[in-house]
């Protein structure tokens, strides 16, 4: 897996391995247009325990509350601040603006490169 390959899950986070250790998780651009114009963002503490598969944070929209799952099992070491006053930046770039960053990564969920993860999406439309 190359450095900078995001890697997606069905439930539309990715999850990227920065390299030195730790991974930067966010929501697909997919997920931020379904989900519409972004108002608020619930992000897990430093320290929390992440499980693949299993609800971490929320996003709210105009339209409704959305669980984000985390891709992979390990440890919240960092948050992006940004997002707690400034949700709309998902909106604006959701592949730039990750929701938080794991370490100590055990287990990842099923994930899928780029073009697996865009042939899901157009199959589950």
């Amino acid at each position: 897996m190359g450095k900078s390959e995001r890697l997606y899950a069905k439930s539309h986070e990715w999850l990227l391995d920065l390299g030195d250790g730790t991974f930067a998780v966010g929501i697909s651009d997919h997920a931020q247009s379904e989900l519409g114009d972004l108002v608020f963002v619930n992000l897990p503490e430093v320290g929390d325990q992440a499980v693949a598969g299993e609800p971490i944070a929320d996003v709210e929209s105009v339209k409704a509350v959305s669980d984000i799952y985390s891709p992979a099992t390990g440890t919240v070491v960092a948050i992006n601040e940004l997002l707690l006053d400034t949700p709309e930046a998902l909106n604006e770039n959701a592949l730039e603006n990750y929701l938080f960053k794991l370490s100590d990564v055990t287990e990842r969920s099923e994930l899928m490169d780029l073009a697996a993860y865009e042939q899901y999406v157009k199959e589950e439309a």
